[in-house]
């Protein structure tokens, strides 16, 4: 018989059309597969268009609100198809369900009689495919099934991370790897895990899943653009678009009724964090990360070695719930800048993936990283798992004087393993060219998040930790250049200062009642003649400080070659008006009234401060300027600001 006699469904016709009022016991699943059947019926018949049917668009889109569109059209069929070349014509901004699920069918390309059988690959291709998908790891299991899959059709993996801390640059190890896979024809999918970020001792707290969910997938597709790889071959998903139904939370008891104690504890030991009492939440963590597998309809699954607990895990307990034994591939887990593995809970271990560039050399500089030793040597391990591969067929260029040896560059990560074992390498000159290269990779992640949606989005995913029993705590602003009040200023009065040979005592106007007197150390440096009626900038909201017995309110802002040899006064455009404040386009929120010394907030922002090839200031890259034009340095190009 009919499919709607068997699940009770009342189909009712109206002259003005036709709409579905949908009883059913099934599945919400198989629900969503009959409305779209039922679709399907009608749109043979007649033009379809979304006026057409409102009822029915609104009854598809109500039920794929609820629920995952991976686990039960993994592999759509002839009917969704052809309903999805039909709804092609359809307007459905009023159903973003509808156009979410109608983009994941035209993305999937395991539609049958969609396009001619490929040929099968032969030998040589298959080892070539399977050579790309395995370099860089550190171990595979189940390469009998990979070898079974890849005679047959491309694989299938995802990648899982945990919606906790902010990622850092050791995220570009998998972001490598990902790429690999692509190029090797593999369908990926890039999961959020942000419930499991929860669980994990509450390193997410579930009112921040959705922001930190969001701030994940901005920043790992910043990445993914920063090495050129096309985000329309890879599927992004959050966890709890799926593991809240029916279904999966059944298998979720199915399994707590199989596994020990013992084997949960074992299985999340390197992943969970571990406490002497732990939550029950901590033992979910391994079954929940074992039932991806099979919920994301993947052949394999790929993580770091840390997680090589979990992997053995899915092996041992899919199978006792009916569900294949995946492959899993296993990343090596790289030291950070402290020697040990890098971590995001670790600020002296990582460098985050919105450091600007003096930030970065900053981080770079403290590294460990000890003449001659090629172990535990966190530099040495993103070149191998990150420049090199990102360099392509390029080679790695140590850039140097020829007091110092001179330009050298190695084709391979060996080549440089040895000149360094050697000391041809010394640690200053890897320190720069990793930093180099880490710029590089940086550059379009810290472009990407200059803007203003980003930037909220970053305080309110990641806000400051508080006290505990402080009821309406402070909320720290981010650390930007806009927490610094730097204005135009002209100088209207100059004179030595009467106890110190180095300094100059300026009466500065900067756009209030009466001029600033400041204290400057520019006697050695800068002619007084030249500063007399100049336009300056001037940092205002300092903390005043006795400076030879007269109390400076205030600081000119300099350019300075790195040995302080030269120093130059920043020169205001012409037409600013003394008082304006000298900021850059992204970087408008109100400054402090007054800096927090112990804080040292001017010290972490100075860092970004420097002047490009055209003289001009910048932040992060972004031009510091006045309504009048930018700021700029008379000589010096990529000097420091003090």
């Amino acid at each position: 018989g009919h499919q709607e006699s068997r699940d009770k469904a009342v189909v009712s016709t109206q002259s003005t059309g036709t709409n579905y009022f949908i009883q059913s016991n099934l599945s919400r699943c198989m629900l969503r597969n009959y409305v779209v059947r039922l679709l399907y019926h009608h749109t043979t018949r007649m033009e379809f268009t979304s006026a057409s049917y409102p009822a029915s668009l609104g009854a598809l889109n109500k039920h794929l609100a609820s629920q995952s569109y991976l686990t039960s059209l993994a592999s759509p069929s002839q009917h969704d198809r052809t309903l999805v070349e039909r709804l092609g014509n359809c307007c459905l901004k009023d159903y973003p369900h509808v156009k979410r699920w109608s983009s994941h069918i035209t993305a999937t390309r395991s539609f049958s009689g969609m396009s001619p059988a490929p040929e099968p690959p032969t030998p040589h291709q298959l080892a070539d495919k399977k050579e790309l998908i395995c370099r860089n790891l550190q171990e595979t299991v189940g390469e009998d099934r990979l070898d079974a899959v890849l005679k047959e059709r491309d694989l299938k993996v995802y990648w899982g991370t945990a919606t906790t801390g902010k990622p850092h640059i050791a995220y570009f190890v998998p972001m490598m790897k990902i790429a690999d896979f692509l190029k090797a024809g593999c369908e990926v999918t890039i999961l959020f895990a942000d419930l499991h970020g929860y669980l994990d001792n509450m390193k997410a707290p579930w009112e921040l899943l959705q922001l930190r969910a969001q701030y994940y997938e901005a920043v790992i597709k910043a990445m993914l653009k920063s090495l050129g790889v096309p985000l329309e071959k890879l599927k992004f998903v959050k966890g709890t678009d799926y593991q809240l139904s029916r279904e999966y939370t059944l298998d979720v008891y199915k399994l707590s009724s199989i596994v020990t104690d013992h084997d949960a504890r074992k299985a999340g030991a390197e992943v969970v964090k571990q406490v002497a009492h732990p939550l029950l939440s901590g033992l979910l963590y391994p079954a929940l990360q074992a039932l991806d597998e099979e919920y994301l309809s993947v052949d394999a699954q790929f993580g770091g070695v840390d997680q090589r607990k979990i992997f053995m895990f899915a092996e041992k307990y899919l199978p006792q719930l009916g569900y294949k034994k995946r492959v899993h591939f296993m990343n090596p887990m790289i030291p950070g800048l402290t020697g040990d593995k890098m971590s995001s809970s670790d600020p002296d271990s990582k460098i985050d993936l919105i450091d600007g560039p003096a930030a970065v050399k900053k981080k770079i500089k403290k590294a460990f990283c000890e003449p001659g030793n090629v172990t535990n040597n966190g530099l040495l391990s993103f070149a191998q798992y990150v420049i090199f591969p990102y360099l392509g067929k390029q080679e790695f260029e140590i850039k140097r004087k020829e007091e110092h040896g001179g330009n050298v560059s190695f084709a391979s990560i060996e080549e440089l393993t040895e000149a360094y074992r050697t000391e041809a390498v010394y640690p200053l000159d890897l320190k720069n060219s990793v930093a180099e290269y880490i710029n590089q990779l940086l550059a379009p992640v810290v472009a990407e998040f200059q803007s203003k949606e980003l930037k909220k989005l970053s305080s309110q995913a990641y806000p400051p930790v508080t006290t505990k029993g402080v009821k309406t705590p402070v909320v720290e602003a981010e650390i930007d250049i806009s927490r610094i009040d730097i204005r135009v200023g002209r100088i209207v009065e100059i004179a030595p200062h009467p106890d110190a040979e180095s300094l100059y005592v300026e009466k500065i106007d900067v756009g209030e009642a009466e001029p600033r007197t400041v204290i400057s150390g520019l006697r050695h440096f800068v002619p007084l003649e030249q500063l007399q009626g100049a336009l300056v900038a001037v940092v205002c909201n300092l903390k005043p400080a006795n400076m030879r017995g007269i109390k400076s309110q205030g600081m000119l802002l300099c350019a300075s070659d790195s040995e302080h040899k030269i120093v130059e006064v920043l020169r205001v455009a012409e037409g600013s008006k003394p008082g304006e404040r000298i900021t850059g386009e992204q970087y408008t929120n109100d400054p402090d009234k007054q800096l927090n010394p112990k804080k040292k907030i001017f010290e972490k922002v100075q860092v970004d401060l420097t002047t490009n090839e055209a003289l001009e200031v910048t932040y992060k890259g972004e031009e510091m300027r006045t309504s009048a034009g930018p700021l700029t340095a008379p000589s010096l190009k990529q000097a420091v600001i003090r």
